[in-house]
């Protein structure tokens, strides 16, 4: 299945984070705090949105940082991924 993202609205597969601290100890999944980092894998069209003309800054492959409870999670094809708006990219991680 393909996601198509409207107007500025990107999708993000999450960056797994370290299962262990930097002492060794192991972290259970509900003790993991929800990953930050994302790459994004399709991006909407932009337009205009709400008057305004929007400009996606962002492209597939980039590497990015999102707030911490922003978009909806979906489930596609066996895989997590979050729905959000272009806007609540805080930065994009050369």
């Amino acid at each position: 299945m393909t996601i198509k993202p409207l107007f500025d609205r990107v999708v993000v597969k999450a960056i797994e984070t370290e299962e262990k601290t930097k002492g060794g100890i192991l972290l259970l999944a509900k003790d993991q705090e929800k990953p930050q980092m994302a790459e994004v894998i399709a991006v909407g069209p932009g337009g205009y949105v709400d008057g305004k003309e929007v400009k996606m800054e962002v492209k597939v492959g980039d590497k990015v940082l999102c707030s911490k409870y922003a978009g909806s999670e979906f489930k596609v094809d066996g895989e997590e991924v979050t729905i959000l708006r272009q806007s609540d990219i805080l930065a994009i991680v050369d």
